[in-house]
């Protein structure tokens, strides 16, 4: 997407961002006509959101800075994937488009409050790993999250360092790296009631971005993948182990876990909250048996 600034000069301070832009909220719904410029470049915006959606980048098999905090393990399949089976359904490619929906609603919010946005999709690398930052505000890092009600609590909460199961922080780490920044952070909104969060972790939360790099090269030139990323857990007293629900999303399991059950692989049980997979069974299940 193109460069574009309708920004307002200002000093403003960015812990006070999410009150900035609840005011501008209410301003906005309160009978303040919007400035004109502010209009169209959102409706501009939208055009970019839409084309970009429908003509997808595809991506490399090798480390990029958005991959970097996820496990080895994973990476070392992703590098060694050779076809599109696991292209996203339909019902995910919306997700998506919604989702860069909303973050063009979130700096529309910033600047309308005045505050400053730049550096939007700029190209950092480290280390020859080359990624996009979604922008700076007011000088620093930011990412822009869209989450779900139990997601954005990491967020507003400041969990996200206890659980980060996609590597966000090693992604923050490694933007603010190639810009020589320290004070970013998340910027996310909960798409289910519309609240705000700006999640600032210290420095010493952030992962070593150059360390990190240099470990998972070398473990994408091994010949066998590395160790697993999670360990199974108990399901019952009898001794049954499933998969951490983060392990049941990787579309590598039946791969990874092909040596589970004596050999015979992953057992899947329809359960009334989803999907359960089995690495180990000792009491069946009475339940749907999907595989």
């Amino acid at each position: 997407m193109g460069q574009r600034c309708i920004n307002m000069n200002s000093s403003k301070d960015l812990d006070s961002l999410v009150d900035d832009m609840y005011s501008a909220v209410i301003e906005a719904t309160d009978g303040k006509e919007l400035p004109d410029e502010a209009v169209e470049d959102f409706g501009e915006r939208m055009k970019d959101v839409l084309r970009s959606w429908t003509q997808p980048h595809k991506q490399n098999k090798g480390l990029r800075m958005s991959s970097i905090g996820r496990p080895a393990r994973q990476l070392w399949y992703d590098s060694r994937e050779v076809d599109d089976r696991y292209k996203p359904k339909a019902a995910t490619q919306i997700k998506f488009l919604y989702g860069h929906i909303l973050e063009e609603v979130l700096l529309m919010l910033v600047r309308l409050s005045g505050h400053t946005v730049t550096d939007e999709q700029k190209e950092v690398v480290v280390d020859d790993i080359k990624g996009h930052m979604d922008c700076k505000i007011d000088g620093e890092v930011i990412d822009v999250k869209t989450a779900s009600n139990f997601a954005f609590k990491k967020f507003s909460e400041g969990t996200l360092i206890n659980d980060d199961s996609f590597g966000y922080m090693a992604q923050l780490a490694g933007y603010e790296a190639a810009e020589g920044t320290s004070e970013g952070g998340f910027l996310a909104i909960n798409k289910e009631s519309g609240e705000l969060a700006l999640f600032r972790p210290g420095t010493l939360s952030k992962p070593n971005v150059k360390k990190k790099i240099k470990e998972l090269k070398e473990a994408l030139t091994l010949d066998k993948p590395p160790s697993h990323c999670y360990t199974p857990i108990p399901e019952g007293k009898k001794g049954n182990e499933v998969l951490p629900r983060t392990c049941g999303y990787c579309p590598h399991k039946e791969q990874c876990w092909s040596d589970s059950n004596d050999g015979s692989g992953l057992r899947v049980f329809k359960y009334s909250n989803g999907y359960k997979y089995f690495t180990k069974v000792v009491s069946e299940p009475r339940v749907l048996e999907i595989t």
